[in-house]
């Protein structure tokens, strides 16, 4: 029994800011945002857009393609580290309800840029296990409700935006979810994160949030962790399936920054045509990069059955980890 992609989905939302946008309140330029980084734009969702607003969108969009029924999905993974609600109920529930998928379990996936990788092989487990026939696995993100608008070192590099994908149990043709590799570096975990907010570090009654309720970050130190993980978990997934780099039609890895990627094909010695990636437009959207990157890739038809790709994601924990898929 295979664990296949039958149907993806995305959403972004309509609101679109360039960099020249966020000159004219930030000290910077247009010309220096593409220069470190590769991002042009990012959307950024309406007042009354929540995480779940658009992952419902995107997944109503990947339930469409797969022409799984919402009463057929018997469990939905939404990753995301921007929720609708403070740690209850997961947005995962929200959306279950959103899309009347009355039958599905539903529960979040924190692990931030990673999550929709983490998603995938949980989904691969429960199918290949025979407990699920059909799993929706959503990336759903609002990063601009996070950010310190006023940080320039962090905020022009993110957006908001969903994916999502039904994967679905299928009899073997050789294609699907083939191997994945999920990892951790917890003891960096504070080179990004939200010092308050949590257990750890409350907020007391009747204060105000303050700026460490925004997520704050290391941006050398996580540089550093993503091409170096980026690059290993490439090898691992090669050398464990006994593929050359040949073989592989696309790698698709978290849209966090052009540098990194440019950095982690020249160490890997891997073209850059490789890898595909739409950062320039969406920014980073941490758990939903890949799956909007993926959904993209099939509506412009450069997936076809049978196509090799790597999903490869880095981020908050630390965590890390990657996919191999056979389209």
């Amino acid at each position: 029994m295979e664990a296949r992609i039958t149907g993806v989905g995305s959403y972004t939302p309509e609101r679109r800011v360039t960099n020249d946008e966020l000159a004219q309140t930030l000290d910077t330029s247009d010309e220096w945002i593409r220069s470190h980084t590769g991002i042009r734009a990012r959307h950024i969702a309406a007042p009354n857009e929540a995480a779940s607003d658009l992952g419902a969108i995107a997944s109503a969009r990947a339930l469409e393609a797969s022409g799984v029924g919402p009463g057929e999905i018997d469990l939905i993974l939404l990753a995301t580290s921007t929720p609708d609600y403070q740690g209850l109920p997961s947005t995962a529930s929200v959306v279950q309800d959103r899309l009347g998928c009355e039958n599905a379990g539903a529960m979040d996936l924190v692990a931030a840029c990673t999550g929709f990788v983490y998603g995938l092989e949980t989904a691969h487990a429960y199918t290949r296990a025979g407990l699920a026939r059909h799993v929706l696995v959503v990336g759903a993100e609002v990063y601009s409700r996070i950010v310190d608008w006023s940080d320039r070192s962090t905020c022009i590099l993110f957006g908001d935006g969903a994916g999502a994908c039904v994967v679905s149990a299928a009899e073997g043709e050789g294609r699907g979810i083939v191997d994945s590799v999920l990892k951790s570096r917890g003891s960096d975990a504070e080179s990004l994160y939200r010092p308050r907010g949590g257990t750890r570090s409350p907020l007391p009654a009747g204060e105000r949030a303050d700026r460490d309720t925004y997520l704050k970050m290391d941006g050398r130190r996580v540089y550093v962790f993503a091409v170096s993980v980026l690059v290993d978990i490439i090898r691992r997934l090669l050398e464990r399936n006994n593929l050359s780099i040949d073989e592989v039609d696309y790698i698709v890895p978290h849209q966090a920054n052009m540098r990194i990627i440019e950095a982690a094909a020249k160490r890997a010695d891997i073209p850059l045509e490789k890898f595909y990636t739409n950062l320039q437009e969406y920014a980073n959207t941490s758990a939903a990069s890949i799956p909007i990157a993926l959904d993209e890739m099939n509506r412009a038809e450069l997936l076809h059955p049978g196509s090799t790709v790597l999903t490869i994601g880095f981020g908050a924990g630390l965590a890390y980890g990657g996919n191999l898929i056979r389209w």
